[in-house]
């Protein structure tokens, strides 16, 4: 399976980060530029690739919504 959406985050010089924060134990982050598009907590039994395709979906929500704001202006 391809990650489209975070391929597309990654080319536009964005970045992920999956790890630990604080005191979760491992939580995955995207963003770019200056705004953070998504911040998913790993949940119990989640594989490392079910977390991964749950944040690949948050991100092209996230560039969606982003999307449909900018058009209103």
């Amino acid at each position: 399976m391809k990650f489209e959406n975070i391929d597309f985050l990654i080319d536009g010089n964005g970045d992920i980060e999956i790890g630990r924060v604080g005191p979760i134990r491992c939580a995955a982050t995207a963003a770019n530029e200056d705004q953070q598009r998504a911040a998913l907590v790993r949940r119990p039994n989640e594989t490392f690739f079910q977390l991964l395709e749950r944040l690949d979906g948050a991100i092209g929500k996230a560039l969606e919504d982003a999307e449909c704001r900018f058009r209103k202006f």
